[in-house]
C-alpha cells in the first residue's frame, strides 16, 4: 500500500517513447511541472499528450513542445501559444481540437469504462467532420469516443502514502477525472501527510486510482496573466 516514489524521474521510469499521456491543469493551474521537467530530462519522444493548455513561453507543456518530445496534442485551448502554431502549420505537430466540456466527458466516459456517448456540442461544424451523428427527440448530436491514456500525470495539493489525494480550488480542474482514465497514475503533490491524516469526506481521489506518488521539491505557481486594477 506505500505508493510513494522518492522523485519525478523514479516515478517515470517506465514511460517510454510513443506513450498517450494526460496531463492535468487548466492553463497553469494544478498542472504537473515536476513531472513535465522529468520528461523533458528523460527526452522520451513521439508522445500523444492529452491536456486542456499547451503551456506558455518557457513553461508548462511548451517545454515538451520546444524540445520536440510531442507529436500529436488532443487539446481544447491553444490560442495563445505561438509556437504551437508554428509546429502545426509547419507539419511536424498534429493537433485534434476539443470543445471543453467535450473533452471533460471524453474523459469522464473513458474513466467510467464508457466507449462513447452523443453530444449536441459541435453538430454542424468541422468539429463533426468524419463522426457518426444521430437524431434524438428532432435535435442532432455528434458521438465521441472516450477517452484513456497510457499514464495520467496528476497534480495535488495534498496526498498520503496510499495515494488519497485532496485537490485545492480551482487547482482540482481536469485532474481528478484524469486519475480515473489512465492505465498507470502518477500524483505529484505538494504536501505528502500521514495516513488518516487527510479527513475522508475531503478526499477528492481515492488512492485506488493512484499508482505511485512523491511530494515535489519545489512549486512556482506562476500567474499566467497578470490582471490588477487601476489605481
Amino acid at each position: 500500500m506505500d505508493k510513494r516514489i522518492a522523485s519525478a524521474d523514479a516515478a517515470i521510469a517506465k514511460l517510454s517513447d510513443g506513450a498517450t499521456i494526460l496531463m492535468g491543469g487548466f492553463g497553469l493551474c494544478g498542472i504537473p511541472e515536476n513531472l513535465i521537467a522529468a520528461m523533458v530530462r528523460k527526452g522520451v519522444k513521439n508522445l500523444t499528450t492529452i491536456s486542456n493548455n499547451v503551456g506558455i513561453d518557457h513553461w508548462g507543456l511548451r517545454l515538451l513542445l520546444e524540445a520536440r518530445q510531442v507529436k500529436k496534442m488532443i487539446s481544447t485551448y491553444v490560442g495563445e501559444n505561438k509556437l504551437f502554431e508554428q509546429l502545426v502549420l509547419s507539419g511536424e505537430l498534429q493537433v485534434e481540437l476539443n470543445p471543453q466540456g467535450t473533452l471533460s466527458e471524453r474523459l469522464r466516459a473513458g474513466g467510467a469504462g464508457i466507449p462513447a456517448f452523443y453530444t449536441p456540442t459541435g453538430y454542424g461544424t468541422m468539429v463533426a467532420e468524419g463522426k457518426e451523428t444521430r437524431e434524438f427527440d428532432g435535435r442532432m448530436y455528434v458521438m465521441e469516443r472516450g477517452l484513456r491514456g497510457d499514464f495520467a500525470f496528476i497534480k495535488a495539493w495534498r496526498g498520503d502514502r496510499w495515494g488519497n489525494l485532496i485537490y485545492r480550488k480551482t487547482a482540482r480542474n481536469f485532474n481528478p477525472m484524469m486519475a480515473t482514465a489512465a492505465d498507470y497514475v502518477i500524483a505529484e503533490v505538494e504536501e505528502l501527510v500521514e495516513v488518516g491524516k487527510l479527513p475522508p469526506d475531503q478526499v477528492h481521489t481515492p488512492g485506488i486510482f493512484v499508482d505511485a506518488i512523491f511530494q515535489g521539491p519545489k512549486y512556482e505557481k506562476r500567474i499566467e496573466r497578470r490582471t490588477v486594477r487601476k489605481p
